[in-house]
């Protein structure tokens, strides 16, 4: 299914180049944009879109954003944005950002399938299980067999899981595995 992506933005210039690219993607249907932010309320109730990338100058507080439909909220920022104001959103698309790299931020901030908040730092269900078996001491080779996917497909929900957690070590993220409940120490190797 695909992520419906509302721009709020009054660059032309701007929308019409992150439509090009989202356009391609299989992933992303991007909505009708919008140049200012004086009707989001009806327009967030009528489209219900699952991103929302806003121009962080265009509104004020993004829990009222998400009081009215629950959705991811990017910032689109090209210029400086004071960190209190950016600190609130899911994630950030800078537009010096490579076409690789805001694809990644939206599908990253997206809820997904999995159906988990639209926080940044939940792990969905597959890298939750990518991490318990890596916790359990194995390989990205074992870890793929396991799941009946690619070791590149392992490589990735590691990426995303070290993304959100902020963990770089597997001692690390074992330890977080075991906080959060995930495994006990009956199930380490």
């Amino acid at each position: 299914m695909k992520q419906r992506v509302l721009i709020v933005e009054p660059s032309e210039l701007i929308v019409a180049g992150l439509k090009a690219i989202l356009d391609g993607q299989v992933r992303f249907k991007v909505l009708e944009p919008e140049a200012t932010a004086d009707n989001l309320s009806e327009r967030l109730v009528a489209s219900r879109p699952d991103i929302l990338l806003i121009n962080p100058t265009l509104t004020g507080s993004v829990s009222r954003l998400r009081g009215q439909y629950p959705m991811a909220v990017v910032a689109l920022v090209y210029q400086y944005v004071e960190r209190d104001v950016i600190k609130d959103y899911d994630a950030v698309v800078d537009i010096r950002d490579s076409r690789a790299g805001i694809i990644e931020t939206l599908a990253q901030a997206s809820p997904g399938d999995s159906g988990a908040g639209r926080s940044n730092y939940e792990l969905t269900k597959r890298e939750t299980a990518v991490l318990v078996q890596l916790a359990q001491g194995k390989t990205n080779k074992e870890i793929a067999d396991a799941l009946n996917v690619s070791v590149h497909t392992v490589i990735s929900h590691r990426k995303n899981i070290t993304h959100k957690t902020g963990i770089k070590s597997v001692a690390g993220l074992t330890v977080y595995a075991m906080l959060n409940g995930l495994i006990d120490e009956n199930n380490l190797l």
